[in-house]
């Protein structure tokens, strides 16, 4: 059976599911050990999609399999993960359903091959269309409230491609090159499936792919006219880039070794000045004050949900608990860092408001007010000056991440 074609590219989005959904791994994280195996880029892309898909419309998936079983497979079963994945084929990728079935159901054997076998068969033949977006698991619906609707409406298809320009005068120059559009200066938007690396200005570092949410923490500091400037948790290098290329003179921290290390590849190949500093922030002390700290804090990046759709699943109340501690004693820190007169950039890539906004009113600064015409699109703060944003927001224009954002300077 494993020279079925296109079966491993299905075993690796089998073994994927079940990473995410049973041990609550991240999708990166299953990603490695289970596309390891796959010989072509375009397997381990295909295994990719597959339980992309799986996972965005899940919710939706489960209740096709529930309507044609007469007892309910438990949520950990293997021909549920095995038929949730079928469907994802069929009926987001296109997969001609004789292909789904001959590459479907070789992952299972004896009784549970014959049932997927008939509920998926009873599904296809009644032609099902899935909602025109995903619904939202419970728990995730019930934390975001009155946003949920707006949420999930910028979930309905994988985001495009986003870069970064390293200069952003060359914003209009590089549209009409490259086929894109852009929504910011700087900032340019072409179609997903886009080969990164065959992209002109990849090997020259024109550019980087940082999604437009991503890119506006750093363009709330300004132009650097070599100040200093404390990039906190800084890899894989986005924002640092950012900020080199606007002129600060950029410490560039992180814990992760791996990490540092892409984002020592990216200050090469675009040419762009930084000192990287491998360190603990939370033990780390610095030999100098700063003008301007940009914290991208860690978080549980829920609003990276379009891109990142096991977030849905895999994010609860403990995982909030935990970062909401580390978040707090990173600002507390990096407060102490602030010249008189500095700037204090806070972001999270998270929809959550015990990660955002309730973070931001334990501040002990004072509040620099984001202001509309610093913001991209038809973007607008709160009434406290803060920038609330997710993945529904500019959908007609292609979307963007979930962040929350917030300003303050030291007096």
């Amino acid at each position: 059976m494993s020279g079925i074609p296109g079966l491993p590219a299905r075993r690796a989005a089998l073994q994927m599911l079940d990473a995410v959904m049973r041990r609550g791994e991240t999708l990166e994280q299953a990603e490695g050990a289970a596309t390891r195996k796959l010989h072509t880029s375009e397997d381990k892309a295909l295994a990719r999609a597959i339980v992309s898909e799986a996972l965005r419309w899940l919710t939706d998936l489960d209740a096709l399999i529930d309507s044609e079983t007469k007892k309910r497979l438990p949520d950990d079963a293997k021909p549920r993960s095995v038929l949730r994945l079928m469907l994802a084929q069929a009926l987001r990728l296109g997969t001609p359903p004789h292909a789904v079935i001959a590459t479907g159901l070789p992952l299972l054997s004896g009784g549970p091959r014959r049932l997927a076998h008939g509920v998926f068969s009873t599904v296809v033949k009644q032609e099902p269309t899935l909602p025109a977006m995903p619904t939202l698991p419970e728990r995730a619906a019930e934390r975001w409230g009155g946003r949920a609707d707006e949420i999930a409406a910028g979930l309905a298809d994988p985001p495009e491609l986003d870069l970064r320009l390293k200069d952003a005068a060359q914003t209009d120059k590089q549209a009409v090159a490259m086929g894109g559009v852009s929504l910011a200066p700087g900032h340019l938007r072409l179609p997903r499936g886009t080969r990164i690396e065959e992209l002109p200005g990849f090997t020259e570092g024109d550019w980087w792919v940082q999604d437009l949410a991503a890119q506006i923490p750093a363009s709330l500091l300004g132009k650097g006219e070599g100040k200093h400037a404390l990039d906190l948790c800084a890899a894989p290098g986005g924002k640092t880039m950012q900020l080199a290329a606007a002129g600060w003179k950029v410490t560039a921290l992180d814990l992760s070794k791996r990490r540092l290390g892409l984002l020592k590849e990216n200050l090469k190949r675009t040419g762009l000045k930084a000192s990287p500093v491998r360190a603990d922030a939370l033990t780390w002390e610095p030999k100098h004050q700063f003008d301007a700290i940009l914290l991208d804090a860690p978080c549980t990046a829920t609003g990276t949900c379009r891109r990142h759709p096991d977030v849905l699943h895999r994010i609860g109340g403990r995982q909030i608990a935990e970062m909401i501690e580390l978040q707090s004693a990173l600002i507390e820190r990096a407060s102490g860092w602030l010249k008189p007169g500095g700037v204090l950039v806070y972001a999270v890539c998270s929809l959550e408001a015990e990660e955002g906004e309730d973070q931001a009113e334990k501040v002990a600064l004072e509040r620099s007010p984001i202001t509309s015409a610093e913001l991209p699109g038809d973007l607008a703060p709160t009434d406290q000056g803060w920038l609330r944003i997710h993945p529904g927001i500019l959908n007609e224009e292609g979307g963007m991440d979930g962040f929350f954002i917030a300003r303050w300077s030291k007096p």
